[in-house]
């Protein structure tokens, strides 16, 4: 499935041709989690508006969801201003991480919001 040549020509990837892509939840704004995309996986989500992904590890494309259940609707999909990172706000079903936690950034805090750390 290519992807359209407007959207490729703006696309800033790494030395392997994938683009982070960050995960936002719709409704909240919570930050779900962060994958990698390459053409092909961006263009499978505009197309069916299932979150599919490229696995490093795997190498090979994967749509969030299909073995867990855990499914990714996409709502909106946006390039930053240097097309180097992939915006993703979806309707997130069941945990967004592979551990089943909803997010993926709630395991380590590295620091605390100041009106927290004084209470």
């Amino acid at each position: 499935m290519p992807l359209d040549p407007a959207i490729a020509a703006r696309l800033k990837r790494n030395p392997d041709g994938l683009v982070p892509a960050v995960v936002q939840e719709a409704a909240t704004g919570d930050v779900l989690m962060m994958a990698w995309m390459d053409d092909e996986a961006l263009a499978r989500t505009l197309a069916t508006r299932r979150a599919t992904y490229w696995s490093r590890s795997r190498r090979e494309y994967w749509v969030k969801g299909e073995t867990s259940g855990h499914t990714q609707h996409v709502r909106e999909v946006r390039l930053d201003c240097d097309g180097d990172t992939i915006l993703m706000r979806v309707d997130q079903t069941g945990g967004a991480c592979h551990t089943g936690d909803q997010t993926c950034f709630d395991a380590d805090q590295l620091l605390a919001d100041e009106v927290d750390a004084h209470r």
